[in-house]
């Protein structure tokens, strides 16, 4: 959900103390267009920035929808003072959101080549103040979100293992963690793999392995019902293909988010 203190925060950035550049007078109308091929995301939050300045969006697509260019994305009508000075705002969400969305649906299909039941997953590898934003972007291209948050999944990881080996950090997490909160685990060696399952992981992070390491690993965890796999680290466009053909239930890549080009977007008024 995008509040007011968000629209606020970003608006206030951009427009500073004194906003001579956008004193224009009268009414005008405006649209959000492709400059490249993709597929679009951040609408809902360009059009709570309009929404907040008194703008009115008239015609909006669906995040989620492949866009060549010269489409039209998004129209506002109202006072071109707040047209203008809602523009780069929402250009800039738009922008972002729509690359991760492009990005995502790109790694999404490769790795329908192999499996038609991975899941593409993203990371806690998001901006400070826009991971909603990120996260939304994400299922717009066809990804999962992966946990939004801290208390949304334990994740026993490399550190937590140092502090307390791999069995006792486990047992430490199930004691504290609701019978509804899933059990995490970052493993970086075949091996490790069913001493965790066996200690009680309900997900097997295999993390930084090869695919022929990834396919061994999955394979020693046929005999544990329910429990998921998952893959991570160094994970490209270029090799997610190899991974989804190990049979890994889950492959997340912080690239969906953290190295996303943004989808080149213009805003054009008075059309």
């Amino acid at each position: 959900m995008i509040t007011n203190a968000q629209i606020e925060r970003w608006l206030r950035e951009d427009i500073g103390h004194h906003d001579v550049t956008n004193d224009v007078p009268g009414e005008t109308t405006g649209r959000l267009v492709a400059k490249a091929s993709g597929v679009v995301a951040g609408l809902e939050a360009a059009t709570a920035v309009f929404d907040y300045l008194g703008v009115d969006v008239t015609e909006s697509l669906e995040d989620g929808t492949a866009i060549e260019p010269g489409d039209e994305l998004l129209r506002v009508e109202g006072p071109a003072r707040e047209v203008l000075r809602g523009e780069r705002v929402a250009v800039n969400l738009a922008g972002h959101a729509s690359g991760i969305a492009t990005r995502t649906r790109r790694v999404v299909d490769a790795a329908r080549v192999e499996s038609d039941d991975v899941r593409i997953a993203a990371t806690r590898k998001t901006t400070p103040g826009l991971r909603g934003l990120e996260k939304r972007a994400v299922v717009a291209g066809g990804g999962d979100t992966h946990r939004l948050d801290l208390s949304q999944m334990v994740m026993v990881k490399d550190n937590h293992i140092a502090e307390m080996g791999l069995e006792n950090a486990i047992a430490h997490f199930r004691e504290r963690a609701s019978f509804a909160t899933k059990i995490d685990v970052e493993v970086e060696s075949v091996a490790d793999a069913p001493r965790a399952a066996e200690a009680g992981a309900d997900v097997i992070l295999l993390d930084n392995m090869t695919p022929a390491e990834t396919r061994e690993a999955v394979d020693a965890l046929t005999e544990y019902e329910g429990v998921l796999t998952e893959s991570s680290g160094g994970i490209t466009l270029e090799t997610v293909a190899d991974y989804a053909a190990t049979g890994v239930d889950v492959i997340s890549m912080g690239s969906l988010t953290h190295s996303a080009p943004s989808l080149d977007l213009s805003f054009r008024t008075g059309e």
